[in-house]
């Protein structure tokens, strides 16, 4: 009984000093502040060039690993990624999954698209750079103080939703996507409800012009 008793402190002892291991490296990538030079900037929004976060990873998760699980078109409008992300903590392999959307590019007033290949290329890279994010706390300093002050309410979400389905139902999906893969965000959410609404109106006057002939 004393024997299984030791062995019991010594286990969980150990699996204490791991997971203070990993707390401790956790901490000490979150706290890294991204140079400048590496973040940009979308729609309002900063974001972080993903060779630097891999190069962070390199550094600091040696042996992490990407894959790609699934790719999907979701609708016409955007292209999903499902990737999974495998890295080391203290000696132990931790896998997390991850998903994102990115928005398909076609010519204006045509269904051709600009560039099929870099919108998937991108929907894999945004996927890759959420997982980094949320697995591995990197670029926290850019990432992590955007949440609170990008998120749309449920009330804005149902006002752009509505001004979208003014025009179409299709353009009501587009933005559908758009604010799922955080393209339409809090920040942004003024500018895209007043062009929705002006999209809306120069619709309605143009088929109130039809109807007169």
């Amino acid at each position: 009984m004393n024997e299984l008793t030791t062995i019991s402190q010594t286990s969980v002892t150990e699996i204490d000093k791991v997971l203070e291991g990993v707390t401790q490296k956790h901490d000490i990538v979150s706290d890294i502040n991204t140079p400048k030079a590496y973040i940009k900037k979308k729609m309002d929004m900063d974001y972080v060039e993903v060779g630097y976060m891999k190069k962070i990873a390199d550094k600091h998760y040696p042996g992490w690993s990407w894959e790609v699980i699934k790719t999907e078109f979701a609708g016409t409008q955007a292209y999903v990624v499902h990737g999974r992300l495998k890295w080391y903590d203290s000696g132990i392999q931790r896998t997390g999954d991850m998903t994102a959307a990115h928005r398909i590019q076609r010519k204006r007033g045509t269904e051709e698209y600009v560039d099929l290949g870099n919108d998937i290329k991108a929907a894999n890279t945004d996927c890759m750079k959420k997982a980094f994010n949320m697995y591995m706390n990197i670029a926290d300093d850019v990432y992590r103080n955007q949440v609170e002050d990008t998120e749309l309410t449920e009330q804005q979400k149902g006002d752009l939703i509505k001004a979208a389905f003014r025009i179409s139902e299709e353009k009501a999906s587009e933005i559908n996507i758009m604010m799922e893969e955080g393209v339409v965000h809090g920040l942004n959410y003024k500018g895209a409800l007043a062009k929705l609404k002006r999209q809306g109106d120069k619709w309605e006057k143009y088929q109130h012009t039809t109807m007169k002939y």
